[in-house]
């Protein structure tokens, strides 16, 4: 019988892409899934965001009921050099620009488009408390969020409802900036990042997957969404609780003239940014966190 997706995603071989269809697909949700491979499989169709072409095969995926779009050069993949930069807007812009224009040919088109976006969108703001009212930062990441959303924002125009997820840090085991910190924190060589004073906003993977399912069935979600816990923390604390729980010391603090050495402006912009934002609108909406605190997260990803 031939099985028709109800859930398109971009990016779905990335962190929370890859999570998110393994949920659905244990839940028995068909999905497809965009590629710029050259072979599209029986749910995987080819997708060029810089060239966009819509072929006759995208055609079924009419009457999908949501589009889930994370796909996006990495931030923190080295330095920010000019064709860094370059590559990080464009591949943004670009991308959902596709996705609304693939969304724009089908006769019957989803429910929802929930696009990617970081709470980057508010810069550094230090301790202020920032909910999806505050303003815009004025740095390089917090225009390409700006830019970001008002892209994906094009899709009201097709009667779609739309959802930028304002993504924290997020941790999980095998990706993202947990995995990275891991075997530096494993040897007790892990420390605070700069003076530690900064505000870390985070989630876990289990909760972002959850934060999606939940805005897909949410009707009354729409616009920017932070999310993150309920619970930011500091730099600092961060590196305390996540040294406890591997039961190592963490006394090697990285000065912030030696990650602005290593990484320029990537240092100032996604390591010692200060960022304390707060999940308002999913409060609201009544979603309840799994992973709430901390040391709750890092239990279920890093059980001892």
């Amino acid at each position: 019988m031939d099985i028709f997706p109800q859930v398109l995603i971009s990016g779905a071989t990335g962190l929370v892409g890859g999570a998110l269809r393994s949920r659905l697909e244990q839940e028995a949700v068909p999905c497809a899934t965009l590629s710029r491979k050259s072979r599209p499989g029986p749910s995987v169709y080819v997708w060029n965001p810089e060239h966009f072409e819509f072929r006759e095969d995208m055609r079924r995926l009419n009457g999908i009921r949501a589009a889930v779009h994370l796909a996006g050069e990495s931030l923190v993949d080295g330095r920010w050099t000019t064709e860094k930069k370059r590559k990080i807007r464009e591949s943004r812009l670009r991308g959902t620009h596709s996705m609304v224009e693939l969304l724009s040919r089908l006769e019957r088109r989803p429910d929802v488009l929930i696009c990617a976006s970081a709470v980057g969108y508010y810069g550094s703001r230090g301790g202020e408390i920032l909910t999806e009212e505050s303003s815009a930062g004025q740095d390089f990441l917090a225009e390409i969020c700006r830019e970001w959303e008002e892209a994906a924002a094009a899709a009201r125009d097709l009667g779609i409802r739309v959802v930028s997820l304002r993504l924290g840090v997020v941790l999980a085991r095998d990706g993202g900036a947990l995995r990275e910190m891991l075997p530096l924190f494993r040897l007790g060589a892990g420390g605070k990042l700069g003076d530690g004073r900064q505000w870390m906003s985070w989630v876990s993977l289990p909760d972002v997957v959850r934060i999606i399912e939940f805005c897909m069935n949410e009707g009354s979600i729409t616009g920017p969404v932070n999310t993150v816990a309920p619970e930011p923390v500091r730099n600092a604390e961060f590196t305390r609780i996540l040294a406890h729980h591997l039961h190592r010391p963490a006394l090697i603090p990285a000065p912030a003239f030696a990650l602005r050495l290593a990484f320029g402006e990537m240092a100032d912009a996604a390591l010692l940014s200060s960022t304390r934002a707060v999940p308002e609108k999913l409060r609201q909406a009544a979603f309840t966190f799994n992973q709430p605190t901390l040391p709750q997260a890092l239990q279920a990803i890093l059980p001892r």
